[in-house]
């Protein structure tokens, strides 16, 4: 099965050839302004945990000079100014890369950034986070750059990146679980050993807040996050009605739920200063996570270190962080929608005060102890700077 994905990528790079032999031409006349010593290629700039990680991460290196690209449309530009920085120059260019009637510029900026890269006086870092256009650049860059990639979960991209595995000289991982998912795919589609050695695992890591004296309380329970079909926000916004109480919306999720759960629900919109964040947090007592699968979700980090508990379906590595009874509370997610409703509304109405009180307790501890951004810093500079 490996090879097949290597012949196809083969195969296709014959018709790719001379639109990025183009793309390359249009560089030399057009040069790249400026040295850089990493280049990030990253999606989004939208709400999200993944791209809070993609902005801390280019935030890691102030000595260094950083070329950003953005390569797909965003949704919103809340978290564009997270990447900015006196050594970063950002460049989004979703207009050429992310339509699908011009398929061709996609084709041709490949050339571009190739040449772009090639043309350095010192030979760059370049770092792929979790970016399909990255993937298709990954062949046509010198053998001597140094590419590194990050997984954020076991999805589509973890087919997406298989034929551009001999490109990538380290994968990171941020969850034990991801680990073990992608290590059983490159044994079923027999992916070389090797390439299983190359992965490592970094956590993320959140700034832990110095202040976390709960406020006075809205509503019991949080949901924070997009609207996305994995996610499953309306189940939150169901279990809440259940229960009889309101469900907090952090992040732009209106949308997806149904206009009969939507009177149990308080909608906060899109947020990126970090003091409402702060204090939207510090207003709930209980954050929820109805996903279907998750890596391990930086939102669960954020609420843990202001005490909040967690009540979230059995995805990803919440397991290894969320001790049922002890951090929070772990539903199993492969039952159906309904008995997940049920089992979340059971365990909301069972949540004492004396119980929140010493999760808080707990979990503030277990943050501090786990999640910082000095380790999470560390790695990544050691693996980037090496």
């Amino acid at each position: 099965m490996y090879k097949l994905f290597i012949l196809k990528r083969r195969l296709e790079a014959l018709v790719i050839f001379p639109f990025a032999l183009l793309g390359r031409m249009i560089a030399r006349m057009r040069p790249l302004k400026g040295e850089h010593d990493i280049f990030l290629f990253f999606p989004f700039y939208h709400v999200g945990g993944a791209e809070k990680v993609h902005a801390q991460i280019t935030q890691l290196f102030p000595e260094k000079r950083i070329l950003v690209f953005f390569t797909k449309k965003s949704q919103g530009s809340a978290l564009f100014d997270a990447f900015k920085a006196p050594n970063v120059e950002i460049r989004d260019i979703s207009e050429y890369t992310d339509n699908k009637f011009m398929y061709w510029n996609n084709l041709i900026w490949r050339g571009i950034i190739a040449e772009y890269i090639r043309r350095q006086s010192i030979t760059p870092v370049v770092f792929n986070g979790q970016c399909n256009f990255a993937y298709k650049l990954s062949p046509h860059l010198p053998r001597e750059v140094r590419q590194i990639e990050l997984i954020h979960s076991y999805c589509s991209f973890s087919f997406i990146r298989i034929p551009f595995l001999p490109f990538y000289e380290s994968t990171v991982m941020i969850s034990r679980d991801s680990i073990r998912q992608h290590l059983e795919l490159y044994n079923r589609y027999r992916i070389p050993a090797a390439y299983g050695e190359r992965i490592r695992l970094i956590m993320n890591g959140i700034p832990i807040p110095e202040e976390v004296a709960p406020l006075r309380e809205l509503t019991r329970l949080l949901y924070v996050g997009r609207g996305t079909e994995e996610k499953r926000p309306w189940l939150v916004a169901a279990i809440a009605q259940a229960a009889g109480e309101q469900a907090g919306m952090l992040g732009p999720v209106e949308s997806a739920i149904p206009d009969a759960l939507k009177m149990n629900c308080r909608f906060y919109g899109e947020q990126s200063e970090a003091d409402v964040i702060d204090t939207l947090y510090r207003k709930h007592r209980i954050i929820a996570i109805t996903s279907t699968r998750e890596g391990f979700p930086m939102v669960i980090m954020e609420a843990m270190a202001r005490g909040l508990a967690v009540l979230a379906t059995d995805v990803g590595d919440i397991p290894y962080h969320v001790a049922h009874g002890v951090h929070g509370w772990l539903i199993p997610h492969n039952q159906s929608e309904a008995a997940i409703v049920e089992e979340g509304t059971r365990l909301l109405q069972e949540a004492r005060p004396e119980a929140l009180a010493a999760m808080r307790e707990t979990n503030i501890a277990y943050a501090r102890e786990h999640f910082s951004l000095e380790a999470f810093a560390a790695a990544y500079r050691s693996l980037l700077l090496n």
